[in-house]
């Protein structure tokens, strides 16, 4: 049997350093929102020959079109603007193959109203709370004790910080887009991080059943030994499935998939090693 808690001090200091520099980037450069929140419209458009970013600002500008972001990569422009009507994507689109002297094709126009917007942000906010007062209350009675449901709850909000920091990472460096994607990735990576630790801590009730409320740590190093290589086992084979989908996916998805990897791999680390420690932690202080 492995003493794991032994370094439960590095542990924390890991996810200190990580949920650290993420809330940093949180607070200094935010997000890139995507249309799904902010209302506007997203125009991607494929030309003979790629387009030059300061000519496509001024063409938009000329329609009364306030840009939020422009993405050009070889001959396909993505173009994020304030809400735009059929008839103002039209003359932008004439507008840019007359100056460029280029065929330009639409592939996709869309526009989201800010009123839209505000509501899928609000029904994201009660979807999560929701998810977190189901889960608490789900362990409380699965567990007999709050303890349990308390210590998986924080793994969970650790795991939420360090994929939320993450992204505000990918954002400011890469340009990735806070769309719905980003929260269904979310509240599924903070699914996953609960099931990996239940199997944990099913184990240390056991033998808390079994044998009686004895040394907390042995039972916790007990279960991470018996459970280790079955959650290592079983999150590989999510990730090598996100590396595919990362190398072979379009870049419509490449984001969403990336996020899930990161909470993969979280959730992976948390459940044995912050999870676990909040427990022994908690049950000690129980006890004395």
């Amino acid at each position: 049997m492995f003493n794991f808690l032994k370094f439960q001090k590095l542990y924390f200091a890991i996810s200190t350093i990580v949920i650290g520099f993420g809330l940093y980037s949180i607070v200094t450069w935010g997000y890139h929102y995507s249309i799904d929140f902010v209302g506007g419209s997203n125009i991607e458009y494929r030309s003979t020959k790629p387009l030059k970013s300061d000519l496509v600002e001024k063409i938009v500008k000329t329609e009364k079109g306030i840009i939020n972001d422009i993405s050009i990569v070889d001959t396909i422009t993505i173009i994020q603007v304030q809400p735009l009507d059929e008839k103002q994507e039209l003359k932008i689109r004439t507008s840019l193959e007359a100056q460029a002297k280029v065929k330009i094709e639409l592939l996709r126009f869309e526009t989201v109203g800010p009123t839209l917007g505000k509501e899928t942000m609000n029904k994201t906010i009660i979807a999560s709370i929701l998810a977190l007062m189901g889960i608490l209350i789900y362990m409380s009675f699965a567990f007999k004790g709050l303890n349990f449901a308390l210590a998986a709850i924080l793994a969970m909000v650790h795991d939420f910080l360090v994929v939320i920091g993450s992204y505000s990472l990918l954002s400011h460096y890469f340009g990735a887009q806070l769309d719905t994607l980003f929260v269904t990735a979310v509240l599924t990576t903070m699914s996953f991080s609960v099931h990996d630790t239940i199997v944990i801590f099913d184990k240390i009730r056991e033998y808390i059943n079994t044998e009686g409320r004895g040394n907390i740590d042995y039972y916790a190093n007990r279960a991470l030994t018996e459970t280790m290589v079955r959650s290592l086992n079983n999150s590989m084979t999510i990730v090598f499935m996100l590396l595919s989908l990362i190398l072979l996916g379009g870049s419509m998805i490449k984001f969403f998939v990336l996020t899930l990897l990161i909470g993969t791999i979280t959730g992976t680390y948390s459940s044995p090693f912050i999870a676990t420690s909040i427990l022994v932690w908690l049950e000690k202080r129980k006890n004395r």
